[in-house]
C-alpha cells in the first residue's frame, strides 16, 4: 500500500513525541500581544497536546 504524503500545512504545525503523542502550539500567540495580559501570554507559552477529539483527522493529515 502507498504511502500518502502530509498535508504541508499540519506537518509545520504538529510535532509528535517519543511516545506517539501529539503536540502543538497554542493558539492567540501571535500578534496583538500587547493588548493582552502577562499572564494571559504566560499561560499560552509553549506546547499543548492535540485534543482527542481531532487526533483522528490531525493522524490522517500527517499520514500516520
Amino acid at each position: 500500500m502507498p504511502k500518502f504524503k502530509p498535508h504541508s500545512g499540519m506537518k509545520k504545525r504538529i510535532k509528535i513525541t517519543g511516545k506517539g503523542k501529539l503536540r502543538r502550539e497554542q493558539t492567540n500567540r501571535r500578534h496583538l500581544l500587547e493588548v493582552k495580559s502577562s499572564t494571559r501570554k504566560r499561560r499560552l507559552a509553549g506546547t499543548t497536546e492535540v485534543s482527542k477529539a481531532d487526533t483522528k483527522a490531525v493522524k490522517k493529515l500527517l499520514g500516520l
